[in-house]
């Protein structure tokens, strides 16, 4: 079996004589399609974020075609094609039990600290791989996981119909919550400094607004993290407002307990998504919901794409380029080779 390996930070192979998975009970076998790329991803591409071993199959986002279900598995069959979410928690734990899933201190990490996507077959959950409609493409299969971080940020903001938010940065992330807040009515602005995405978010429908002019939002996403984001969300949020930060990074970001309490303001983080209901709702959005086709359709933020030959490029490109980087892997004739 063919898989794109870590070998070492910023070294990327495509290995022919991986190991084939093992199918255990409850689980899917499922030939993977397209594998989106992301901030995550480029981490353990540098190195900044350590995996148990390697060399490492990467790739977190993306989604395929089952082939073979493991004993147990009553509710998935041959031939579906599925997406798959790639979190998985212990259901033990008190967040687990409390429906948080995205706070399980023992959450299985696809790409992260489980191997990834990025491989011509893998054996996921089935309770994971979630069955996609004809209607959507195997593109949409690189977009729906973060789709599914953004619409839970929103869903966790309280963002209503007619309201008026801001979205710091428009990166593949930034770009999904502009299209969640659409689909939910809010109207969404956007600042970013690069061009190229910035354009992109006002194509999907986002208001551009420049950096010196954001101000009274009442609800601003930080998808960037990084301490000159920071400042312009704090600078964005009106009195009373909410700050939901999806970036994250490591370096401190300033603000004092006093500005903090006499502007009333509320900094809500926002961590992934929650097992089953936010997955299960992405899915049908984009099934026959607000998200189906037409202007919305998530794979118009869709911009690189590359074969596995070309995957070393693909993690280069997805740093600047404008919308979703993605790997097709649909295992056409060459797709593998060039």
């Amino acid at each position: 079996m063919r898989a794109i390996v870590l070998t070492r930070p910023r070294e990327v192979e495509v290995v022919r004589d991986w190991p084939e998975p093992d199918l255990g009970p409850g689980e899917v076998l499922v030939a993977m399609r397209a594998v989106g790329l992301c901030g995550s991803d480029l981490s353990v591409y540098d190195g900044h974020r350590t995996t148990p071993r390697l060399p490492w199959v990467m790739g977190h986002e993306g989604g395929g075609e089952i082939v073979a279900v493991g004993p147990d598995v009553t509710d998935r069959r041959p031939g579906q094609r599925v997406v798959i979410e790639p979190n998985y928690g212990c259901f033990d734990c008190a967040a687990c039990r409390d429906g948080f899933t995205s706070a399980c201190t023992r959450r299985l990490s696809v790409g992260m600290n489980i191997p990834g996507l990025l491989a011509e077959r893998v054996a996921v959950p089935a309770r994971y791989a979630w069955p996609v409609p004809p209607a959507v493409s195997d593109e949409a299969f690189a977009c729906v996981e973060p789709l599914t971080v953004a619409r839970a940020a929103v869903r966790r903001s309280g963002v209503g119909a007619g309201d008026a938010c801001l979205v710091v940065g428009a990166g593949s992330q930034g770009l999904f919550v502009c299209q969640s807040l659409l689909a939910a009515g809010a109207r969404a602005h956007v600042t970013e400094p690069h061009e190229g995405r910035a354009a992109l978010a006002e194509r999907l429908g986002a208001r551009r607004i420049a950096p010196e002019d954001v101000r009274d939002f009442p609800v601003v996403f930080d998808t960037v993290g990084i301490p000159a984001a920071w400042e312009t969300s704090v600078r964005a949020v009106a009195t009373g407002g909410t700050i939901v930060m999806i970036g994250m990074g490591a370096e401190p970001v300033p603000m004092s307990t006093m500005d903090l309490t006499k502007r009333h303001l509320v900094v809500r983080g926002s961590l992934i998504y929650d097992h089953p209901h936010d997955f299960a709702e992405a899915v049908a959005a984009l099934a026959d919901g607000p998200l189906a086709g037409g202007a919305l359709a998530p794979t118009r933020v869709l911009h690189t794409e590359a074969t596995p030959a070309g995957a070393v490029g693909a993690f280069a490109r997805a740093r600047t380029a404008p919308g979703k980087s993605w790997i097709n892997l649909t295992g056409r004739q060459g797709v593998w080779d060039g």
